[in-house]
């Protein structure tokens, strides 16, 4: 044996090369942790799904979950994560409301025009209002059953299959006849959007923290922008006359078409989940996670099942409160949709002229959404700007119910004119801060995905009976105005009960985390974070924004 081939002891105080290789290999792991990439670097290869509806890959949600853990960041940084989701995320979001709103309103503007009531058959009042409401039967049986699909297959699968269905549904309007055909197209539409509202919003809060949620929501997902644009495109394609298509075909072909083009864009292009997103590097997707994990954690898979998150949420004196505010509001949110025209219509405008001045009230309304978004976000404040806002709308309502029999003279036109502004603004801005609140309420995330679509879904209950409330035009819908303002008080009463009791609740919680902390907990285990746990909204540590 030469001396080569010998392995001699090493002198004191020498490092062996293992030594070095190990403290190297640690520093590395240790810079890739931080970095936020090392337990993604981990997961070989690319996830395939085998079929349309198999789940996403739940080995690399766990990879960016544990890289969220340790991945260190700064302001500037989570702000720039930020701005590529909001870029991504709401361009998408956004684009898609705006076309289901065009199919799911259209048909308003195309009442007005005699030749659409014609076509189907609708001679009276009575008609009218019950091919509203039968929109909402396949709606609310299927709200609950859409959303839980949703979060199996992921969001760009599911708002696919949405967008698609309602998108070839309100096409089919384009050729069809009859009082029956447009019944049952109503409830193929109704079909199509199920879990289409609720489960925009809980996806919405995988990627935005409870205090970015209102602002995003009344950008997204209000129907007043649409609206204004709506009344803009049926003011204009409306006049069109072909040898094929009349004014009101033209509406429902040129408002369809691109809702199903949209479908394609949405599944190639809208990531269901910040761990599947590629528009975001690997540490990107651990900071986008990270900023959410210090908020309210949510998981895109394991947890409760959604039988069990139903039961959370139906033994939930939280869901109860919203889903009452919900249902009142909607009454007269979802009658003004379909009405606007027809209402403007009834102070003596032309049909075509009434579509066009749909667009003012809708602008102010939006504006209004944004800015009671906006502020509510910023003071962390859901419940006394709900109230305001049901307080705006419910004095437009009281001054066209005290209007509606006093006369045509053009101040009480003005007048009448003026108060729809306080409707559309007081009534849009509600939905964005009821169910932003919601989302913020419940905890895990199975019971916030349940919870948003039990919310809706009951709520649409109602809505089958709201076009109901306007029916009779013969006092100028005096009595559809008056149940309107009622409602609205409704909405106001729950919505005391619950900030109050959400203010209460989170004094006793933080009592008990002050005691958690006289025992020795730390501060990571107090705020949840020292285990990979979604903290539940019975829990002492969660903390309701009010």
């Amino acid at each position: 044996m030469t001396l080569d081939d010998q392995t001699l002891p090493a002198r004191p105080g020498s490092i062996r090369e293992e030594d070095v290789k190990l403290e190297e290999g640690h520093a590395v792991r240790e810079s890739a942790l931080s970095e936020g990439t090392f337990h993604q670097s981990q997961v070989v290869g690319k996830a395939i799904r085998k079929h349309f509806f198999c789940p996403p890959d739940a080995t690399l949600a766990d990879a960016v979950n544990r890289d969220a853990d340790n991945v260190e960041f700064t302001d500037a940084e989570e702000k720039a994560v930020r701005r590529k989701i909001d870029r991504r995320v709401l361009t998408l979001v956004v684009s898609s409301y705006i076309l289901n709103q065009f199919d799911r309103t259209n048909i308003g503007n195309a009442h007005v025009l005699k030749a659409f009531n014609d076509n189907f058959g609708i001679t009276n009042n009575n008609q009218w209002t019950l091919a509203l409401s039968i929109f909402y039967v396949g709606y609310c049986l299927l709200e609950m059953p859409a959303n839980v699909l949703q979060r199996y297959i992921g969001a760009n699968r599911f708002f696919f299959l949405s967008l698609t269905w309602w998108g070839l549904a309100s096409l089919s309007f384009v050729y069809a006849k009859g009082y029956g055909g447009l019944l049952a197209l109503r409830v193929l539409l109704g079909i199509g959007e199920a879990g289409y509202y609720a489960g925009m919003i809980y996806y919405l809060s995988f990627w935005y923290k409870r205090s970015e949620l209102a602002l995003r929501i009344s950008l997204c997902m209000t129907g007043t922008l649409p609206g204004a644009i709506g009344g803009l495109l049926a003011f204009g394609i409306v006049r069109i006359q072909t040898k094929v298509l009349v004014g009101w075909q033209l509406l429902f072909l040129v408002e369809a078409i691109p809702t199903i083009f949209m479908a394609i864009v949405t599944l190639l292009f809208l990531p269901s989940f910040p761990f599947s997103s590629s528009f975001l590097t690997p540490r990107e997707k651990a900071i986008a996670q990270a900023r959410l994990n210090r908020d309210h954690r949510p998981k895109s898979h394991g947890g409760m099942t959604g039988w069990e998150g139903f039961k959370a949420v139906v033994n939930d004196i939280h869901a109860w409160l919203l889903m009452f505010m919900y249902a009142s509001f909607n009454v007269g949110a979802t009658s003004i949709v379909y009405f606007l025209p027809t209402l403007i219509n009834e102070l003596g405008f032309s049909p075509l002229a009434s579509q066009g001045l749909t667009v003012a009230p809708y602008v102010v309304g939006w504006l209004m959404v944004v800015f009671q978004a906006w502020h509510s976000d910023k003071t962390r404040d859901r419940g006394y700007h709900i109230m305001l806002s049901t307080v705006v709308s419910c004095i437009g309502y009281i001054v066209l119910a005290v209007l509606a029999t006093r006369g045509s003279g053009s101040n009480m036109i003005r007048g009448r004119y003026f108060a729809l502004f306080l409707v559309v603004g007081g009534n849009y801005s509600l939905f964005p801060l009821v169910m932003s609140w919601a989302a913020n309420v419940f905890s895990p995330t199975s019971k916030r995905g349940v919870g948003t679509a039990f919310i809706v879904s009951i709520s649409n209950c109602v809505s089958i009976a709201s076009p109901q409330v306007y029916f009779d035009a013969n006092d100028n819908y005096q009595k559809g105005h008056a149940i309107s303002a009622a409602c609205l008080f409704l909405t106001f009463l729950p919505s005391f009960v619950l900030r109050m009791r959400l203010a209460r609740m989170n004094k006793k919680n933080a009592a008990k985390r002050l005691a958690m902390a006289a025992e020795g907990a730390s501060v990571m285990e107090i705020a949840g974070l020292e285990r990979n746990e979604e903290i539940y909204d019975n829990d002492a540590r969660y903390v309701f924004m009010t």
